[in-house]
């Protein structure tokens, strides 16, 4: 686990896009995550696009959740926000964004059938955010370390942290589709990104504390390449950040 330290959000942002442009510019497939965490990298991507840096037309991308009960075109819809954030501002092809069916009146078969697209892949990097209990996805504490896709009942903590994109509490849904912890780890590279101090006690878990369910972000402990993108705020809980600022200097490039 690689651990980068920048000073702000937006640092974060050009930190992440930096790690994660050769991926596209290779045509790999692209795991991509919605929330504030992720905003800066997107739009250091698309910045880099713009700039003729790279190029997303052949790839793929899969989205890691989706809200039960909202069609893709529903505004609150995490596909319709990854378009509004990310896609509809870069060279990828509309139909090579896949998401999870929410609208499904079976979302257990939803979950099933998003799982086997997600099995018949390779994705080469995947960008993850992490919520203030410790959860990747939507993989809420006490989550299956080795779970695939599924549905997921929502932390009220997380229903709280949601419901700034709706206009009342009580429109956010309480179940969303979300990649199991097992099935993002299959990604052959993660990059985590966090900027704030309401993250830190998320991060110091996940970097500094045992692998346990209690703290899901935890699992990225075991994946052979991943690297964690905060800034100072997210990373004022880690005991050995200075440690961390170090093995960055003296990796090899």
């Amino acid at each position: 686990m690689d651990i980068i330290i920048r000073k702000d959000a937006q640092e974060v942002g050009k930190a992440a896009a930096a790690l994660v442009a050769p991926f596209a510019n290779k045509g790999g497939t692209l795991g991509l995550a919605t929330g504030s965490s992720p905003l800066s990298t997107y739009k250091e991507l698309i910045r880099l696009y713009e700039a003729g840096e790279v190029s997303f037309k052949e790839c793929q991308a899969f989205l890691l959740d989706e809200y039960v009960g909202l069609t893709r075109d529903d505004e609150n819809s995490y596909f319709k926000t990854i378009r509004n954030e990310f896609t509809d501002h870069i060279d990828i092809l509309d139909d090579q964004v896949f998401s999870p069916d929410g609208a499904n009146p079976d979302p257990h078969a939803a979950a099933e059938e998003y799982e086997a697209m997600l099995a018949a892949q390779s994705v080469a990097v995947q960008i993850l955010g992490i919520g203030g209990n410790g959860h990747i996805a939507f993989n809420e504490p006490t989550s299956s370390l080795s779970g695939l896709t599924k549905v997921q009942a929502l932390h009220p903590k997380t229903v709280e942290d949601n419901a700034r994109f709706f206009s009342s509490i009580e429109e956010v849904p309480t179940h969303a589709l979300t990649q199991g912890l097992g099935t993002l780890s299959r990604a052959q590279n993660i990059v985590l990104v966090a900027s704030g101090e309401g993250k830190a006690e998320a991060i110091r878990g996940t970097v500094e504390g045992p692998v346990s369910a209690s703290c899901p972000g935890s699992i990225l402990q075991m994946h052979n390449n991943v690297t964690i993108v905060i800034d100072e705020a997210a990373a004022s809980k880690l005991e050995n950040a200075e440690y961390y600022r170090l093995m960055e200097q003296l990796k090899l490039r």
